[in-house]
């Protein structure tokens, strides 16, 4: 039996959590906020932090009778460089070839490229997008509107809310990924229907694929999927198929 630490976005809360009931080895999990993607820097130090606590040693480790973990697994895709330049001392960290974690939740980067340039303007949804993140929504927009309202008066909000807006006229489809082995996606698909009529996107719902977290919580490492960095290389972009490298 492998000794994984997972360390990974909340945002993949429910389905890393249902793959590691079910993983054959021990698994170790701690999420951190959704939002770290937004700043790059700040989702570096906070998992290199948690890198180096599991460095330290097993959390469980009685009279030393435990081993090290075997290997850390990242729930990150490179997001944004958030995971370049982050290092393991002792344990070998095994990361996905992904740019985020659509790959993540599609089950493969390259079935996310290929719907990636069939469909652009895709916004993405999925369960812990909408439970963790604040996705695009009627309610989301009216808060934010009545809170300007309130500090800079109507109509300063009612420009306010047109400039922070306007990266929204890039998208026309609110893309909703399913899992079918949970077995609450009407209130995700509402949510996000919803909020595909209230900015006249097109409703499109994709179903996704476990197969690539499976994998890695299974242990089982396809090299086209991951990539394995021994301790003490870097992690790196590779601005190409691969994504990430590593380097001493």
């Amino acid at each position: 039996m492998l000794k994984l630490k997972v360390i990974a976005c909340d945002v993949l809360n429910r389905e890393i959590s249902f793959l590691a009931s079910q993983s054959k080895h021990y698994i170790d999990v701690t999420f951190l906020n959704q939002g770290l993607h937004n700043t790059p820097d700040k989702l570096r130090e906070m998992v290199q932090a948690e890198i180096d606590k599991a460095n330290e040693e097993f959390p469980y480790n009685y009279y030393n009778t435990c081993p090290s973990y075997d290997y850390i697994i990242l729930g990150y895709g490179l997001c944004s460089n958030g995971i370049v330049g982050l290092s393991s001392k002792k344990v070998p960290m095994v990361i996905p070839k992904a740019h985020d974690c659509i790959t993540f939740l599609m089950g493969s980067k390259e079935k996310y490229k290929s719907y990636f340039y069939e469909h652009p303007g895709t916004y993405w949804f999925s369960s812990g997008w909408i439970e963790r993140g604040w996705q695009p929504s009627e309610l989301k927009y009216n808060t934010l509107l009545n809170d300007y309202i309130q500090r800079y008066g109507e109509d300063n909000a009612e420009f306010l809310m047109e400039m922070e807006q306007s990266w929204m006229k890039e998208y026309k489809n609110a893309g909703l990924i399913t899992w079918d082995c949970f077995g609450n996606n009407e209130y995700y698909r509402e949510f996000t229907k919803s909020s595909s009529q209230f900015f006249n996107w097109n409703f499109v719902e994709i179903e996704g694929s476990d197969s690539l977290m499976r994998n890695l919580l299974n242990g089982d490492f396809n090299e086209n999927e991951i990539l394995i960095i021994p301790p003490g290389a870097v992690v790196n972009a590779t601005y190409d198929d691969d994504i990430i490298k590593w380097e001493k």
